[in-house]
């Protein structure tokens, strides 16, 4: 696939980064179109993915990240004992609000950035037993793992939802253009 990076974020590191996380974001948004609910909640592999699971998942994960580094409370707290409900949508859940979600956490995440002093800042990491003890990381960090981590997880989204209906990311790129 081609990657297009705006005008805007040539030159401009924050905006390139930014640009890099929403092409992610996009690739995930892109596989969900078209599908009802139903087959958003299917998961038709093996693993217990589905898309509209991932969906939550990525806007939890930007979510955290970004309190983290503004030093707030994550608005969902998970654990080991609930961690896999990031990954399903809830009977009171649709891809519709998790998108609007995820519209709101995009727009923090963006005038976060865009407004710290440096990406050179940094922030504790959580006291996790796989991040070093006492350890920190930079803005510039958060944005390099925001986009791994929304990367992986819209090459799991193509896999999805080319075992739905057999439509892949250059089909669906066709159809968002299509409007």
């Amino acid at each position: 696939m081609v990657t297009h990076v705006s005008a805007e974020a040539k030159g401009d590191e924050r905006g390139a980064l930014l640009a890099f996380l929403e092409e992610q974001r996009g690739g995930i948004r892109r596989a969900l179109l078209g599908l009802t609910e139903e087959q958003a909640r299917m998961r038709p592999s093996a693993s217990e993915l589905s898309l509209g699971g991932l969906l939550k998942h990525v806007a939890e994960v930007e979510q955290g990240w970004v309190a983290r580094a503004m030093r707030r409370s994550p608005a969902v707290r998970r654990d080991e004992s609930d961690w896999h409900e990031c990954f399903r949508l809830t009977e009171d859940e649709t891809v519709a609000s998790q998108l609007a979600y995820w519209a709101e956490v995009a727009a923090e995440t963006e005038k976060f950035i865009r407004s710290a002093p440096s990406l050179d800042d940094t922030f504790p990491l959580p006291p996790d037993p796989w991040f070093p003890p006492e350890g920190r990381v930079s803005l510039r960090w958060l944005c390099l793992h925001l986009i791994r981590e929304t990367a992986r997880h819209a090459g799991h989204a193509d896999i999805i939802r080319e075992s739905l209906d057999g439509r892949t990311a250059f089909e669906l790129v066709a159809l968002e253009q299509a409007g």
